[in-house]
Parts: structure tokens; sequence; C-alpha cells
């Protein structure tokens, strides 16, 4: 079961080194447990992958323009499903589901890259969410997203 509100996948990054640069690609393959091939974070427990929502950059970007989503430093960015409170719900990312594991909080690595960032992305899950992969296979820009309802 899904909720109504779909969305898209807007862009995605890996980070091929730890506190590497994010580099931003077409696609990328997810594996199941382990997160997204080529990842610097690949094989964590139960943040393989970390995505964000485009709506929020928008935001911050009324107040800090300098701001751009790869100083966020996750792997997918979405528009249209509102990460906000999923813990336990799954992501339907294309073909492939991510089981939602918790927040992701800002730290102050984002205050290096734009000054008050970190604080920016403090409120309603504002630095997006972490989760796991529950099923292999590839994710591309423009693919379909959405939320489905617990349960």
């Amino acid at each position: 079961m899904t909720d109504t509100a779909t969305g898209r996948v807007e862009a995605l990054w890996l980070k091929r080194a730890i506190r590497g640069r994010m580099d931003p690609v077409a696609r990328a393959e997810l594996i199941v447990g382990e997160g997204i091939e080529d990842d610097a974070n690949r094989g964590r427990s139960r943040r393989q992958v970390t995505v964000i929502e485009r709506e929020v950059f928008d935001r911050i970007r009324t107040r800090l323009p300098d701001a751009s989503p790869e100083m966020r430093r996750a792997n997918i960015m979405v528009s249209g499903v509102s990460l906000a409170g999923s813990r336990g719900r799954v992501l339907r990312v294309g073909s492939v589901r991510i089981r939602i594991e918790g927040e992701t909080r800002p730290c102050e690595r984002m205050d290096e890259q734009c000054s008050g960032l970190t604080q920016a992305l403090e409120a309603e899950w504002g630095g997006g969410a972490y989760g796991v992969v529950l099923d292999s296979g590839s994710v591309r820009v423009g693919d379909a997203v959405s939320l489905e309802a617990p349960g």
C-alpha cells in the first residue's frame, strides 16, 4: 500500500571516500543489506543510504542562497514525498525499496560548507532520513518515488 503522494528522484550522489566529495551520478546500483555500490559507506548496518528532500533545500535557499543539496552529503534527493516522521516506513525508489531507520541529523560539517546550514536543517527532518536497502536494483534520476503506508 502506498500514500497518494508520489514523487521522483531529483539527484543521486556517490561518496567515493570517507569525508570525500560527493560525485553526482545519473544511476546508482543499490545492493540489498549493503547500500550503494562504489559508495564509501557501503556495508553500514543501518545507515546504508541517505535521502533528502528537494523542497527542504528550496526553502533553505531563500535564506541561504549559497546552500546547495550536495552539501548535505546525502545519496538521493527526492521531491514530492515528505520524509518527516517516516521511521519504520518503506520508501520505494523505482524498483528498489529502502526501509527508513531514522532521521539524519545535521552536523557541524554543514557549516564548514555554508554558514548557518546546520541550524537550517535542524527542524522536522530537514537533514533527511537514512535507511537500509531491502531490494537490489538500479535507481536513476527521474525514477518514481513513493512512501508506503505503515502496516
